[in-house]
């Protein structure tokens, strides 16, 4: 059945505008599924829901609930794409219901943990670097894989913006801070050339070796200023300057739909999950100063 796997992907791809990594992470999920079918010897054509149930369940004692979640979502995809194109006579996923995700409140680093975390005397080329990198995360909210992705003729700094591709290969251009301008600035024009830059490597951010960094990089650089300044590293990620650059301007009055669209969400409804931080200091705030939130009761006389 590996021959009908590169149509359904490149259905998903082409049909579906979903993004490279989606696609090879759906791919590396389906070729799991076979090997595990292979080593129970059982056919494709003859897979039931229970032998699904039974791959999930082992699954989950190997993998994150997300990479479950995702494993299942390619399965039903991939799966549905085959009884469609009548390859197979029937949909062992159709009666498996798919796993919401939990969706929690995110952890947000303060502002002034954010300040100390962007204060940083170190001149050394990889600290320049990281500071660039850094206040990009911060100041654009981009994902990690918008950031690794970045590529020199996506900066425009006469307009002061950039061009970021997200997921499904949908554009957006996103500000540039006067911070981020500086610190990306001097990064380009100072130190990128003496990273020892491959000629033809167009990315932004570079690793010691002159090639694109990679999410994996871009953790460890993380992790290594967090080191410094104090910071826990499980509290720090790059998803976590996401949140907390969302979660930063929301509670300073921006409009959640800018918000929306800096973040390049295509519901809106995905951004509401940031507000709820930006409610409990709210709600903090509330209590503290409005003169009808104690819990004094005030008699009322005539």
């Amino acid at each position: 059945m590996s021959t009908y796997v590169d149509p359904f992907l490149n259905w998903l791809l082409i049909e579906k505008g979903r993004s490279v990594s989606t696609i090879e992470a759906y791919r590396r999920d389906i070729s799991n599924f076979e090997l595990w079918l292979n080593k129970s010897k059982v056919a494709l054509e003859n897979a039931s829901g229970h032998d699904i149930e039974t791959y999930l369940s082992q699954q989950r004692d190997l993998l994150s609930p997300a990479s479950v979640n995702r494993a299942l979502s390619a399965l039903k995809g991939w799966l549905g794409f085959l009884h469609d194109e009548r390859v197979i006579s029937s949909d062992p996923t159709a009666l498996i219901a798919s796993q919401g995700r939990r969706k929690g409140l995110p952890r947000p680093l303060s502002e002034d943990q954010i300040e100390l975390f962007l204060t940083c005397n170190d001149t050394s080329l990889a600290a320049l670097r990281d500071q660039a990198l850094f206040e990009f995360l911060y100041g654009t909210g981009c994902r990690v894989s918008e950031t690794t992705n970045l590529d020199l003729a996506h900066i425009d700094f006469n307009e002061g913006v950039i061009l970021v591709t997200g997921k499904g290969s949908k554009q957006r251009y996103v500000p540039m801070g006067r911070k981020l301008e500086l610190a990306l600035s001097h990064y380009l024009t100072s130190v990128r050339h003496l990273l020892q830059p491959v000629n033809s490597e167009m990315a932004v951010f570079l690793n010691a070796r002159g090639r694109r960094l990679t999410r994996q990089g871009v953790d460890v650089l993380i992790h290594r200023r967090a080191s410094v300044t104090g910071i826990p590293t499980r509290a720090i990620s790059a998803h976590v300057f996401r949140h907390s650059c969302a979660t930063h301007m929301l509670a300073h009055g921006a409009d959640i739909r800018i918000v929306q669209e800096l973040l390049g969400h295509s519901s809106i409804s995905t951004t509401q999950i940031y507000t709820g931080v930006s409610i409990e200091s709210l709600r903090d705030s509330y209590h503290s100063s409005h003169p009808r939130a104690h819990d004094e009761v005030i008699e009322i006389t005539q």
